[in-house]
């Protein structure tokens, strides 16, 4: 089991790309900051795994989002979230 880079607490961004093929990070949440709410448990990498490829185990995790930062007309309660799960190639510290 490889090393996770992030702790419950840590704050990050989603990585703002659009690469080709089979994507599991969903569009809208991309750039965006949030904080990592737990560890998930190590995975194999379903955009590797897809193309029928190795996939080799990596961290996923549970990212909390403010709503209104991820869209920015939100008009709920300030303290509203969405919590999004995501492998860790597309974190960034913040």
């Amino acid at each position: 089991m490889s090393p996770v880079r992030f702790r419950p607490g840590d704050r990050v961004t989603v990585r703002r790309a659009d690469p080709p093929g089979h994507i599991r990070t969903p569009s809208y949440i991309r750039g965006k900051p949030g904080v990592i709410e737990r560890l998930c448990g190590m995975f194999g990498n379903p955009e590797e795994l897809a193309y029928n490829r190795t996939g080799a185990p990596l961290p996923l995790y549970r990212v909390r989002f403010a709503q209104r930062e991820v869209w920015p007309d939100y008009r709920g309660d300030a303290g509203d979230s969405v919590d999004v799960e995501i492998y860790e190639h597309w974190l960034e510290p913040a």
